[in-house]
């Protein structure tokens, strides 16, 4: 049942979603934002429907920053002061009441559709349903550095350079997972919370030109994954969708915003792989290369011991 939501001025997300449960007698909704979800399989979205059946509350991909939730508590729904996007749900149905519950932190939960960096991993990895592969068989072109990138990962010798808005609970994971050495930053975080939020990074790219950024960045790293978005927003401005993206594809002819397009150009020109991208690319993005990396290859994926209690008795049984 698809109902057009009419929308005068701006378009509020909070105030919609409201507007169509109040028009309902639904007590649960199973909310989805645009590009979120793409890795779920039948089985997760059963826990859903098995959540929204036998809880009341709110259960979210990321409580800090929602792609998609079940809400089963329509009072606090209601009630609640929801924000215009969905990345403050979760704060906003816990201060209405609700209690709220999180996914575990993986691939299938973190990985959303933002930008066109996001639908090459699916491409790549020949990830998604039929409907999303069927659509990416259509692209003529592969993405030009993640192959290169990817190789990296699982290579002991080889230091890969993350940068942007990455939770440090993934940047973990990340590094269990691969078998590479890893280094970076985290910039960024809440930008939409608070834009005007002092970056390292973005001071680096400023004193410095981006070619010199590289190159200094090349004599740090083997590659790079790079959210690109905390390191060129000025103030918390960005230029338009079509300039960012035209970016994470590496086409500087297309990029409008000069400085947005010298740094693609630099980009392109380092001496060695880089993948650009949007905050998916450090989150979600990262957890499934951490997966995918190893598909195809005869290195052993055992790569860390095992951890020993200083409680261990003697008697113990060690596996």
């Amino acid at each position: 049942d698809v109902r057009p939501t009419p929308v005068d001025g701006s378009f509020h997300l909070g105030k919609t979603l409201a507007k169509i449960v109040r028009g309902t007698d639904a007590q649960s909704v199973l909310y989805f934002g645009s590009g979120s979800g793409s890795l779920l399989e039948k089985h997760h979205i059963a826990t859903l429907f098995e959540f929204a059946e036998a809880q009341e509350g709110a259960l979210f991909n990321n409580f800090y920053s929602c792609d998609f939730a079940v809400i089963t508590d329509r009072r606090a729904l209601l009630e609640a002061s929801l924000p215009s996007e969905d990345n403050g749900f979760g704060f906003a149905l816990a201060e209405a009441g609700a209690y709220c519950y999180t996914l575990p932190r993986d691939a299938a939960s973190q990985f959303d559709i933002d930008v066109p960096t996001d639908l090459h991993l699916l491409k790549h990895f020949g990830r998604g349903g039929d409907a999303v592969q069927g659509f990416l068989r259509s692209w003529a072109t592969d993405h030009p550095t993640l192959g290169s990138v990817c190789s990296l990962l699982t290579d002991r010798r080889a230091v890969v350079y993350l940068a942007g808005r990455i939770q440090p609970g993934t940047w973990q994971s990340f590094e269990l997972a691969t078998a590479c050495r890893t280094g970076g930053f985290i910039e960024g975080r809440g930008m939409k919370a608070s834009p005007n939020g002092r970056s390292t990074l973005l001071r680096a790219v400023t004193s410095d030109d981006p070619v010199r950024f590289f190159r200094r960045l090349a004599e740090a790293a083997d590659g790079a994954i790079l959210d690109t978005r905390p390191l060129l927003a000025t103030g918390g401005e960005l230029p338009p969708a079509r300039d960012r993206f035209a970016s994470d594809l590496f086409l500087p002819g297309e990029i409008a915003d000069p400085r947005w397009r010298a740094f693609t150009e630099a980009a392109m020109g380092a001496d060695v792989p880089v993948v650009l991208g949007g905050h998916n690319l450090v989150s979600g993005g990262l957890l499934l290369l951490a997966n995918e990396c190893w598909k195809g290859r005869d290195l052993p994926r055992r790569l860390h011991p095992e951890s020993f209690d200083w409680k261990r008795s003697p008697d113990d049984a060690i596996p």
